[in-house]
């Protein structure tokens, strides 16, 4: 039996994987409208302020089989007016052939015991066309075939970044991660990458008697603190900015009511996008967190960036 066949028949080595959703917004998992219109209920913009309760989305995500835990990466162009956090589309109403996610990735690799996972996502270096896709989408009629994110032409002189993500398991709770960037342009170009980790948020709901948490160490690591699923650290091997906030809704910008915690949801990409520097704890402790990296990539150069989400009894844990 080779080794991949004896992982894949224990259930401890698939307690992590990929089981994030891609999209969690509009969809009737999260409609809480009185008139039962779960595609229009809480919408692709509304998401990055909004806690989910039932499940939770991101780019290249993992987490535990009860989703307690995930972890997934955001980027930034320094173009683009919000956060790159999810992926988008459009609902069923928007869409001319109905539901439709709008962006470039490739799923490349995943054993069945999910102790190698590899995918690409492809971001442009100019701003995303997020009105362009709505618009053009809603002015075509069922007869037209549907306009995609490669039809705008924004990869047309290669001005954007191929983002591979890797994980390899050295063990059933210790996971290793690889972030690798391409710049597939002709000439240097910036990006924010944001390893993210969070909670699903249970305690708003009653789900949890104790309210997990995020710290950040003298090392510039993500200490993670959680009464079921254990103690982890998630190790770097460059050490940068971290921010962190709360996973709590923002009501008073979706409902123009008070906020349960100073801290919200968007409070990274409110930081990071729009410069509010109170949006983020100074006290560096949350339920959400990112690894803020700054990179400059020369024309076809590459960067990589390392990171190790591992369980504390784990004995060899670092790099």
């Amino acid at each position: 039996m080779n080794p991949e066949q004896s992982r894949a028949d224990q259930p401890a080595w698939k307690t992590w994987g990929p089981y994030i959703t891609d999209r969690q917004w509009g969809t009737v998992r999260e409609d809480y409208s009185s008139n039962g219109d779960a595609w229009e209920y809480l919408s692709h913009d509304a998401a990055r302020s909004k806690a989910f309760r039932w499940g939770e989305e991101g780019i290249a995500g993992i987490c535990d089989e009860a989703q307690q835990l995930c972890f997934a990466i955001s980027l930034w162009n320094k173009k683009d007016p919000i956060l790159k956090e999810r992926y988008f589309g459009l609902t069923g109403n928007q869409g001319n052939h109905g539901e439709d996610v709008k962006e470039l990735y490739y799923y490349l690799e995943n054993t069945p015991s999910h102790s190698y996972m590899k995918m690409l996502y492809k971001y442009p270096q100019q701003a995303f066309p997020y009105e362009e896709l709505l618009k053009e989408n809603n002015r075509r009629t069922k007869a037209d075939p549907e306009y995609e994110l490669i039809d705008t032409g924004i990869f047309d002189d290669n001005a954007y970044f191929d983002v591979f993500v890797e994980y390899a398991k050295a063990d059933t709770t210790d996971i290793l991660i690889k972030i690798t960037v391409v710049n597939q342009g002709s000439s240097t170009a910036s990006l924010h990458v944001l390893p993210t980790i969070w909670f699903r948020n249970t305690w708003s709901w009653g789900y949890d008697e104790e309210k997990p948490q995020l710290m950040s160490s003298n090392d510039g690591e993500i200490i993670i603190l959680h009464k079921k699923l254990g103690n982890y650290t998630l190790r770097v091997d460059q050490k940068t900015q971290v921010l962190f906030c709360e996973n709590e809704t923002n009501n008073q910008k979706l409902y123009n009511a008070p906020n349960s915690s100073k801290y919200c949801k968007d409070g990274i990409h409110e930081y990071l996008v729009n410069g509010n520097e109170a949006a983020v704890n100074i006290n560096a402790q949350g339920t959400k967190a990112a690894l803020n990296y700054e990179l400059e990539i020369p024309a076809g150069g590459n960067a990589s960036i390392r990171l190790r989400l591992t369980e504390n009894n784990n004995a060899d844990n670092a790099f």
